[in-house]
């Protein structure tokens, strides 16, 4: 080559090569395809992890509902009904009416098992679901810097309902309606699961009165009976038609009474004077609601027998003279402090069917008859004479005609609005010691008297006694204001 010849510093290639422009297309296809099997997978496994824990939580929340499930079934159980189910040959109801003999190793191991899933939920909820939660609420724009406080409270949120409804509400509510029936189909993995905690469940105990005995505090056994308020409130809330309940009500106050309290007075009993005739008595008899009459001799402080309409229909059947003094039994005293229910067991020993009380100055102030004390229990069941006078019958008006005699307890029952109280040393029990006690002197006839809210008139007498009452709601006038 001369110096005239041009010669280029870099030669070209006739044929270049072509660009290989479809080979990092490739490679791209194939690296996103991998990135998104890869996030997918990841997806998916993020997700059944999530699930599973959310697994875990609904198991350990039915746990804890079953637990509670079965304490309340076993310690609401009627016991009558588990032995029932036990004669019948039923496992579950003997080993649950063991559990509540013995309560305290049970619900020891029942308390142990619901701390134990409410410490794992919280676990399991805190650590697990509250982080995914956060991850994912993380990238959002407004939230995602509170992503952790916020999917902390709600999964919180979230457990507190589902204990709440899952693990405590629903199995109570289950509890209450069918408690005999889950006792028994629970009682014996209850009955398992305590004899596996029992060595954890002793130390918890001991530990427990160790800690008592620390501050001075003394164990004391309870023995499980309940007052008479108790019981009245649980027969309350119970499903009892009117006269069960009553009924119930009234064996359970019946401890509290006197015979006193439920005796006939002495001026509505009939006396009969040993000495006296037949003839000279029957009227009062057939006119008698009682079945027992005293006998006296010359004044009727003097008692010294009872005798029965069913002995004098016996002697006049056999075609025989009636004679007091022969037909008589001794009479049963007692007094007027004692108790109606000693007074049945009483009956119940002697075969005695009435017994006249007696005060403290030897005066024998009523009689009280096996029927007073059973209507005490059950409620008045009046006869046909005691219908015809009744000792408080309403008038068309709206006043009532009273009985001297009526009980002041029985008039809260009858007049509306009126309740008693008084000042008074000895509180009166009738109608009758009530105007006694508020004049401070022997009633007359057209003497009234103002009390609970109603006023009282005196409209007949039977001798010194006062006999009948009308009784009428008083209004006091309204004052008016005067005028300037």
């Amino acid at each position: 080559m001369g110096w005239g010849e041009f010669r280029p510093l870099h030669t070209v290639d006739p044929h270049p090569a072509q660009p290989r422009i479809g080979r990092l297309p490739a490679l791209s296809a194939i690296s996103l395809s991998c990135l998104i099997r890869e996030s997918s997978a990841g997806y998916l496994i993020a997700m059944t992890v999530l699930l599973i824990e959310i697994a875990i939580i609904f198991l350990l929340l039915l746990a804890n509902g079953v637990f509670a499930m079965t304490e309340l079934a076993i310690v609401s159980s009627r016991r009558a009904l588990l032995e029932a189910r036990a004669a019948k040959g039923d496992l579950g109801a003997a080993k649950a009416l063991v559990l509540a003999e013995n309560p305290n190793r049970f619900l020891s191991t029942v308390q142990v098992g619901i701390t134990l899933i409410g410490i794992m939920a919280g676990a399991f909820g805190g650590a697990g679901i509250a982080e995914r939660m956060a991850e994912h609420l993380a990238p959002l724009p407004v939230i995602g810097p509170y992503a952790n406080g916020i999917s902390f409270t709600i999964v919180i949120g979230a457990i507190t309902y589902g204990s709440l409804v899952i693990g405590e509400l629903v199995p109570k509510r289950l509890a209450m309606q069918f408690p005999e029936t889950i006792a028994c189909r629970m009682a014996g993995v209850m009955s398992s699961l305590s004899k596996i905690a029992s060595p954890f469940t002793a130390l918890l105990s001991k530990s427990t009165s160790g800690l008592l005995k620390l501050f001075g505090v003394r164990e004391q056994a309870k023995t499980g009976d309940l007052s008479r308020e108790e019981m009245l409130i649980l027969l309350n809330a119970g499903n009892l038609d009117p006269n069960s309940s009553r009924m119930l009500q009234g064996a359970i106050n019946f401890s509290d009474l006197d015979v006193s309290d439920i005796m006939i007075p002495r001026p509505k009993m009939t006396w009969i004077e040993c000495d006296s005739g037949h003839s000279e008595v029957w009227k009062s008899l057939t006119e008698s609601a009682e079945d027992f009459f005293p006998v006296y001799r010359q004044r009727k402080d003097n008692l010294i027998g009872v005798i029965s309409i069913k002995e004098c229909y016996a002697q006049l059947a056999a075609g025989e003279e009636i004679r007091f003094g022969d037909l008589m039994k001794p009479p049963l005293i007692v007094p007027e402090i004692q108790q109606a229910s000693v007074l049945l067991d009483t009956f119940r020993k002697t075969g005695h069917r009435v017994g006249f009380v007696m005060n403290e100055f030897g005066v024998v102030i009523g009689m009280v008859t096996l029927t007073d004390l059973m209507e005490a229990i059950i409620g008045d069941v009046p006869s046909v004479q005691e219908r015809l006078s009744q000792p408080v019958a309403m008038r068309d008006d709206g006043t009532y005609l009273l009985d001297g005699m009526v009980g002041l307890s029985t008039l809260e029952t009858h007049l509306s609005g009126f309740t008693f109280t008084t000042a008074m040393e000895e509180a009166p029990r009738t109608l009758a010691a009530l105007f006694s006690g508020t004049l401070a002197r022997i009633p007359r006839l057209g003497d009234t008297i103002l009390h609970g809210g109603w006023k009282f008139e005196v409209i007949d007498m039977d001798g010194m006694r006062v006999d009948k009452v009308l009784a009428s709601p008083h209004h006091p006038p309204a004052q008016s204001n005067p005028t300037v």
